[in-house]
């Protein structure tokens, strides 16, 4: 039998603080693409040895100082994808798509960083949040205009915890950022347009599911305070190639790493 294609997706939050957790990373889910978010990195001091000692012979990068920032390594070519851009004309490196030799022919994997939007979920009193219902709104009509994509995958930090079970309590964080019904309403409506949620596909909506963990908790395995923060989606045409998942859950309790933890998807194409 072939062996799965593997895609992670990671919030690293400073890939040249962080870089060594990745071999950890490789070790546990040996992925054929890494996409990374919150690089924190200007280009010109990207680690570039990095990826080949990792085994990946293939990387793309956009960067800036001090924050933002997404990085896709592969195992095999790859090349910019024409659907890279800034959006609501912002030049904050937080989209990457990239085409991938796959088998069964090229893949289109878009790595997204969505804003954060601050703390205040009120547009006209937070411009942080302002952007990032734009952002996520820019992106639902760009993939409304294509609603027969295939081969696609979609991946990243979206920033938002759409279901009711992707957070600790629905009820105590509709009006915190990250849950709010604005934000699921953008998300849901950009991922309808024509992708499966790929994580859900395994997990039932009603079951728990999170990828980040605050820093803020002293103890944040007992308080288990989380969310769903990082996405995986398919095109409609791959969700029958949908074979597996991990949340690598064991690397938030990792010496000095993210909040985020990384997040597996496999898939046999």
């Amino acid at each position: 039998m072939p062996k799965p294609f593997r895609v992670v997706t990671w919030n690293i939050n400073s890939i040249r603080l962080r870089q060594v957790l990745l071999r950890d990373v490789v070790a546990a889910l040996d992925p054929d693409v890494i996409c990374l978010q919150e690089t924190k990195c200007p280009d010109e001091f990207f680690p570039l040895e990095l990826p080949a000692v990792l085994g990946f012979k293939h990387v793309l990068f956009r960067g800036m100082k001090g924050y933002n920032g997404v990085a896709t390594f592969s195992k095999r070519p790859i090349r910019r994808h024409e659907t890279t851009q800034d959006w609501v004309g912002r030049e904050d490196c937080r989209h990457l798509a990239v085409e991938v030799d796959a088998p069964g022919g090229p893949l289109v994997i878009h790595n997204f960083y969505v804003p954060a939007g601050g703390d205040i979920p009120d547009p006209a009193l937070n411009p942080k949040f302002a952007h990032k219902l734009d952002f996520v709104a820019a992106a639902r009509d760009h993939f409304a205009a294509t609603p027969d994509l295939r081969r696609s995958i979609l991946v990243g930090d979206l920033n938002i915890a759409p279901l009711e079970h992707d957070v600790w309590s629905h009820k105590q964080l509709l009006k915190i950022v990250s849950h709010t019904p604005a934000e699921v309403a953008l998300h849901t409506a950009w991922q309808e347009t024509c992708f499966t949620d790929g994580l859900r596909h395994f997990v039932p909506p009603e079951e728990k599911l999170y990828t980040w963990w605050s820093y803020r908790a002293r103890d944040w395995a007992a308080a288990d305070r989380g969310r769903r923060l990082d996405h995986v989606w398919v095109t409609h045409d791959l969700k029958g190639a949908l074979s597996r998942h991990t949340i690598l859950k064991d690397a938030r309790g990792w010496t000095q790493t993210s909040d985020h933890v990384p997040v597996c998807v496999e898939l046999r194409i």
